[in-house]
């Protein structure tokens, strides 16, 4: 297959790349290319040449700044939303023009919001707080690609656990020093999936024909007072304090949520493919992670 990737360099991107390998894999970016396989887009200043995308069998689009890059303000939640709105709506109309078959498009799990108790699946509409609008945005940016005839995939991915992931960088020295537990009640659901699980799924998803919304989980989401004490065992350090909610918003201000909330969400469209996770257990992701 012939592949167009946006967003190649990042925490999924560069894996996504190596699990790719054997394709003819080209990607789009934003300084000057490097090597033969780089075209320079900037979607910010000017529409996709359709040229670039002749031949393609599918699109795929990992762009969008950090949700947990900084403290959200007025001038970073709007960044949030540029940066996956504006790259989304270029390649989707690029698609469409090109008539490439397929665009794989990046979306989050801050679609369903906090939900309890509850479990979700892809058919539950979208929170009506920031998260959830800012990913109803980010996924009907694509819908000119849909409209014209693409297989359309949104990729609603969860906490992202693997070497080098932001969450446990910023987690780990707190528990190292025996100052980690749960958050708030810990009672929060928390929506994960090892890195490698992702990558592979992902390429399972570009290669396949499944389309619409995928939940990029793992099946056994955790509270979060299981998480910590799963962290605090993968790193042999006790998890014993409640860090009451006002601390985290202290630190982290609105992006809080990401960690005051959650969803018990299920990855229904994976399994409907026929995906085999590798990694079923907080325990087993955190190991993979960690060591």
């Amino acid at each position: 297959m012939r592949i167009v990737i946006a967003g190649s360099s990042g925490y999924l991107g560069r894996p996504l790349m190596q699990a790719l390998e054997g394709h003819d894999l080209v990607r789009l970016v934003r300084r000057r290319p490097d090597e033969e396989n780089e075209i320079r887009w900037d979607p910010y200043r000017e529409a996709l040449d359709p040229q670039i995308l002749d031949g393609a069998d599918a699109v795929v689009n990992l762009c969008g700044a950090s949700i947990g890059g900084q403290r959200w303000n007025a001038a970073y939640k709007q960044r949030l939303r540029t940066t996956r709105v504006v790259p989304t709506t270029v390649l989707a109309k690029a698609v469409a023009e090109a008539g490439v078959p397929a665009l794989i498009n990046g979306s989050a799990m801050g679609w369903y919001g906090d939900r309890a108790d509850l479990e979700v699946d892809e058919t539950f509409p979208a929170a009506a707080d920031f998260l959830g609008k800012l990913c109803l945005a980010w996924e009907q940016a694509a819908a000119p690609a849909a409209e014209a005839g693409a297989r359309v995939a949104y990729l609603r991915t969860g906490h992202v656990l693997g070497p080098g992931s932001v969450l446990l960088a910023r987690l780990a020295p707190a528990w190292k020093l025996m100052l980690g537990g749960r958050f708030g009640n810990g009672r929060q659901y928390m929506s994960w999936i090892s890195l490698r699980d992702w990558t592979a799924a992902a390429v399972q998803v570009i290669e396949g024909d499944a389309a619409g919304p995928v939940n990029m989980v793992a099946p056994n989401a955790v509270r979060n007072k299981d998480f910590a004490k799963a962290l605090g065992t993968a790193l042999h350090r006790p998890a014993p304090w409640p860090i009451p909610g006002w601390a985290v918003k202290i630190v982290a201000g609105e992006a809080a949520v990401e960690m005051l909330r959650g969803a018990n969400i299920k990855p229904r469209k994976l399994e409907a493919i026929g995906y085999d996770f590798h990694d079923k257990t907080i325990t087993e992701a955190l190991r993979y992670a960690l060591h």
